[in-house]
Formats: structure tokens, sequence, C-alpha cells
């Protein structure tokens, strides 16, 4: 057979795009984005987005600023010129007022973010590197040397956070780091493990349960389009400013670079919900929390220092249920539980809490009253949404209603707040959690594809311009949310009508300006910049071949299954066997009936067609392009028994994603030349803030 078609069909088939950050964060921006001066702006807030702003502001309590004070407490040294660069500089503009543009609850939270940045002190044995990344990078002390617990999201980041760290430590600066501990499968958890290795070659890596397993497998079945709604949900594609992407929820933002994955030596709690392990001296209790905030995660007790390591469970805010992104809606009770697991445990002695994202807390009495915060927040979530649900409160209308049910401690409490998962969201996350999308409606059964009914919809309200004619009077009156709803009907069911592409794109950008949430901000807004300048560059890097290495084959063969045309596929079928010498593994692969089916098995079965024999380390190579099948085979690292039309068939029934396919309507370029002139604006560097001037208020 045709060795080139060999080659052509197995690279691409092998290669796959994996969302960068397996998180509910990005995967960075790309570096013309943040370099050029000419960067998208939007539009002034309306007088009715100030006057929402303000309305909101004042059930907010700015005399509360103890989370200010936790921030700036214990600072060793403020970041030098060279680290901040990593991302610090590009949120330089956040300062004391509130822009109009933006929500006043998400401004004070990025100004509390945008308070991290240096190296600060957690207690005599434990430090934080906090301001270059999404997460934190924590440093603690063992009888030898340091342990990083989540080395960040890139090499670069990681690489330069712990020179930084090295460099500024009151203590131990030319000690090794003896180990590294993910707290979880997201990529800002390991993502920057190879610069720490580069630093220190026999660094041990400890990580929780099956994280490998979960890391690779998370975000691929659905990965490209989980991709393309990340840039959404992060605001990739858009620059800091005030008028575009102000904060990250978690921090800021996240820094560029490269992401890569050291493989643990030793995972956690594969055996026990609770398991003690001593690195260089130092005891650590590891508590599985796998299913709350990850599907692999695990949280830690230090008993010599009296410290709670929360990993990503807790953080200064509330966190995703489900994220915008898409992702396994998560158990919102279990996470209640592993919280209250945690005040069980260690409530009664701990003096110190750290996180992988915000301040630490310090004092028994705090860390009490913060952990039973964010267990209630998270078990009333739960708890309410249910009791809605049983009421007969549906889906579309359970995030409005959720809200109007919330105690007033937790809506007085900061750390409670949306900023990453909005009380909207994580109701219906929930709700489809238990009941799934449908809510018995027979209307909702059903409904037509989106742009038959879309058009319906128009010809139903009186055509464009009526519907155009009511939305108009709408906006101005600052009922957004429905002129959202009836102008994407207009838009979907007519993209070139360009005075309902304004106006909708104006609507989604008040919106967001109004939006508490992080994401919600960054989807409104991105949906806004698209509609008016088209898909910009900035979209969210795919892994490094460190992350790709690690993909388990039986993995790589469900992914190749989704990228079967099954009307191309159903005239051909065979059965083929998949022989991994080097793991000892067999995988019998069938195409049928439009399906491309695989299962692991004992022994090769006589009834298969042919026989690939390939090691997986092999496979590795291949999907990292670093040699072809054609090489393989002339060198017999592999080979092929039987017929192996095989290869020829897949070339056929195998299709491509489109990692920018259309989330609204896009512009024509007519359109988009006549906007970029509007929104594309020189925008000149701000001058340096001095980040620690004291945010305590709108």
């Amino acid at each position: 057979m045709n060795k080139s078609v060999i080659a052509s069909i197995v690279i691409s088939s092998l290669s796959f795009s994996y969302s960068a950050v397996a998180h509910d964060h990005a995967a960075g921006q790309d570096e013309h984005a943040l370099t050029t001066s000419f960067m998208y702006q939007g539009k002034p807030a309306t007088e009715a987005t100030k006057a929402y702003n303000n309305e909101f502001a004042k059930g907010l309590k700015f005399d509360d600023t103890k989370s200010f004070q936790e921030g700036r407490a214990n600072l060793i040294a403020p970041l030098d010129a060279a680290t901040a660069s990593l991302l610090a500089d590009a949120y330089e503009f956040i300062g004391d007022k509130t822009p109009d543009t933006i929500n006043p609850s998400l401004y004070r939270q990025a100004q509390m973010n945008n308070e991290a940045y240096g190296l600060y002190q957690v207690n005599d044995n434990i430090f934080q590197v906090r301001g270059t990344d999404l997460a934190n990078m924590s440093l603690v002390r063992t009888d030898n040397g340091w342990i990083v617990f989540d080395p960040l999201t890139t090499r670069e980041s990681a690489k330069a956070s712990l020179a930084f760290a090295l460099k500024n430590l009151p203590f131990g600066n030319n000690d090794p780091v003896v180990a590294m501990v993910y707290s979880h499968s997201h990529g800002d958890h390991f993502g920057g493990s190879r610069g720490i290795q580069d630093m220190f070659p026999n660094v041990k890596v400890y990580g929780s349960a099956n994280i490998t397993k979960e890391m690779v497998d998370e975000n691929v079945l659905a990965g490209n389009a989980m991709s393309r709604r990340t840039s959404y949900q992060y605001g990739a594609t858009m620059v800091p400013s005030e008028t575009t992407i102000v904060d990250a929820a978690l921090s800021n933002g996240i820094a560029k670079g490269e992401i890569t994955y050291v493989q643990p030596h030793h995972e956690t709690n594969l055996e026990s919900k609770f398991e003690t392990v001593v690195i260089d001296g130092l005891e650590i209790v590891f508590m599985d929390a796998s299913g709350t905030e990850a599907v692999s995660e695990a949280v830690a007790y230090i008993p010599s220092m009296k410290t709670i390591w929360a990993a990503e469970v807790t953080y200064k805010g509330m966190h995703n249920v489900y994220t915008l992104r898409g992702a396994k809606v998560r158990d919102a009770l279990k996470w209640s539980k592993e919280i209250n697991n945690m005040i069980q445990e260690w409530g009664g002695e701990a003096e110190f809490l750290f996180s992988a994202h915000s301040s630490p807390v310090w004092s028994n009495n705090d860390i009490n009253d913060f952990l039973k915060l964010q267990r209630d927040n998270y078990g009333f979530v739960h708890n309410q949404s249910l009791r809605l649900a049983n009421n007969g409160v549906v889906m579309q209308d359970i995030g409005w209603e959720i809200e109007k049910v919330l105690p007033q401690s937790i809506k007085d409490a900061w750390h409670t707040n949306g900023y990453h998962g909005t009380y909207s969201h994580n109701a219906r996350a929930v709700y489809n959690m238990y009941l799934g999308y449908f809510d018995m409606n027979p209307a909702n059964l059903n409904p037509l594809p989106t742009k038959a009914e879309a058009a319906k919809f128009v010809e139903y309200m009186g055509g464009e311009k009526a519907v155009l004619k009511h939305a108009k009077a709408d906006f101005a009156k600052g009922e957004y949310n429905f002129v959202a709803t009836a102008l994407n009907k207009v838009v979907v069911s007519n993209p070139s009508n360009n005075d309902a592409r304004s106006l909708l794109a104006d609507t989604y950008e008040q919106l967001g300006y109004q939006s508490e949430g992080a994401g919600w901000r960054n989807v409104y807004l991105a949906g806004a910049q698209e509609l008016r300048i088209g898909r910009q560059a900035g979209a969210l890097k795919t892994a490094s071949a460190d992350v790709i290495a690690e993909m388990p084959v039986g993995s790589l063969l469900d992914y190749l299954a989704i990228k079967v045309d099954s009307i191309k596929a159903q005239d051909y079928a065979f059965e083929v066997n998949l022989v991994l010498p080097d793991t000892k593994e067999i995988f019998v692969v069938e195409l049928s009936n439009g399906n491309l089916s695989n299962a692991k098995i004992a022994k090769v079965k006589d009834t298969a067609t042919a026989t690939l024999t390939i090691n997986q380390a092999d496979i590795v190579k291949l999907n990292l392009k670093q040699t072809t099948v054609k090489d393989l085979l002339a060198s017999k690292a592999a080979n092929i028994k039987g017929d192996a039309s095989f290869l020829e068939t897949l070339a056929k029934v195998m299709t491509e994603f489109d990692s920018a396919f259309e989330i609204v309507p896009l512009p024509s370029d007519k359109v988009i030349e006549a906007n970029r002139a509007i929104y594309m604006q020189d925008v000149a560097k701000p001058a340096h803030n001095d980040r620690h001037h004291g945010h305590d208020s709108k």
C-alpha cells in the first residue's frame, strides 16, 4: 500500500487539540494581541448601565476590607520588573476609582487580585509568590529544602517565579526544591512543572489520585469546542482595559508560555480517603477531594505547622459548579461535604490556611468562619436549587429565583460572591445534574433548529423592522436582556442586517459592563467584539508536547471515534488488533454501522482483518509529529499483518474540526473594515502603578 497515505492518515488522526488548561481558566493570549498598540476598545457605559452599577454598589459592604488586609500582609519583596512582565503589567490600568464600564463588585475583586504582587510569608516555613500567573506558587520548607505546591501554568512563569522566590526568601536561598505537589488536574497547577525540573532535575513529584488520566481525559473528547468556548470565557482575544477583560476571578489573568507536565512519581489517596506522606522529613496528610472543583483533587494538612492546604476547593469567591467553557457538572453537595470534612478533621487546631488562589487566612477563628461560609455557600446552591426545582421552578427561571433566597450572611461575605461561578449558572447546573436540560414543558421538548426558529420568531414579531423598532425602545430604557434575545433572532436569521448586528453588539456590551461574574463579562464582551470585527488573533494555545505525550491510547481511540463522519463511514467496515508491546496492551478497533469502537482485550482476535503492532512510545512520537508511520514501518519499529486497507478507510472517513467555528453570526469583510476604524484604537501603555496604593472601596 502507498506508504505516504499511511503516514498522512495516522499523523493527522493521532494529532489532537487538547484544551490548554483543562480548567475554568484561559491558556494565555497571542503575543501580538499583547504587544500591538492598536487594541480593541468598546463604547462607554450607557446611563442605564451607570444607574445599574451605582445601585448594585449600594448593596456591597465596602467597609469590610479584611481581604485587602490579608492580601497585603507579610509582603517580603515586591515583584521586580522582569518577573512582573509575566502578567502584572497588563493590568496596570486598575486604579482606585471604579469605571462606569465595570460592575463595582467585580472591580473590587480585580483591585484585590491586582494587589497580589510579590513574595509573601504565610508562616515561618511557608511562602507564596502571587501575581505572576493565575495561581499562586507556594513554597513549603522541609528538612533540607523546599516543596513547590502547584508550579503555575507555564514553564516560563514557574521558572521566573521560583528564581524570584529563591532570590528573596529570608532563608534557604541556596537549598534545592526537593518535591512538587500538584493539587489537582487543571493546567495552572501543573503546567509549569518542567520549569521547576529544569532548575532541579532530581525533584520528586506528587499528584492527586489519578491525576494523569483525568488531566488528559477531561478536555479531550470535547476539546475543540471547549477551546473555542474558553476563548470567550476568558476574553482571550481582548487586551485588558476598562471596556474589555478586567479580571479572571481567581487572579487578574494568566501568564504566557508553554504548558508542560512532569508525570508524578506518586499519586496520593489511591487506596484511602486520607494518606500520610513524609516528604524530606515533613509529614503531610492528604485528603482526597476528587469530584469537587476538579475530577482529581486533594487537599492537605501539615500537622507540625497547624496548616491547611485548601488547594482550589476554596478561594476568595464562589467557584463554578458548571463552567461556561463547558465541562461536566460538578457535585455541589460533595463540594460542601468535603469542606465540612476539612473543618471536622483539622478545624479544631488549624492556625493557617493557604490555597492555590487568593491570599491566606490566619487564626483558628477566621479559618473556621471562612470554611463554614464556603461550605454553606455550596450547600446553599445545591439545597436551594433542588428545593426550588421540587416546587416546580424550571431551568430558565431558577437562576433568577435563587438570588431571591440568598441568606444575608452569605450575601454580605465578599468571599462567597459569584466572580467565577455565579449563583445563576450554578443553580442551573444543579438542576441539570439532577433533572437534565428539559423542563417538561412540551413546547421545549423538540424546538426547531436555531436558524429556522429565528426566522419564524422574526416572522411572528412582524419582521425585522418591527423587532428592531421595539429593540431600540427597550435598549433606551436599559432593558437589555430581552433586547439581546430578540436581536439575536434577527441576526441569526439574517446576518446581513447590520443595524440589528450593531445594536446587538451594543446590548451585549452593556450586559457585560453590568456583570459581577468575570466569565459573564468576558462572554458578553467577546460576543460584542466578534459581531463588530469578527474573529481575532489570540485564541487559546494548544497544550505542549509534555501534555500530549501523556494521553492513554484508549482515550486516543475514543477521540478518533469522534472524528469519524458516520455517513461516509456507513459503507465501510473493519476489525483491527492494535498491539502495544511496550505496555503489553492489546486493543480491538472496529468500524461498523458508521461508528468506530474500541475495547481493551486479553489476546488478539483471530477474526480481525489486520493487526497493527506499534509501541505506545512511538504513538506518542506520531502524535507529536516526531516520526512517521513510513519511517516506523521501514525501521520495523512497527508492522502491519493482514489487510492494511483500514488505514485508507480511516483517511476517507475522518474529519477535521473547525477550531474557529461560529458562535455569533460573523460580519462581512466590509463591516469588519468599517468597524476596525471605530473600535481598534491606538492605546498608549499606562504609566507604572503603585500596586499597593490601598484599594478599599468603590
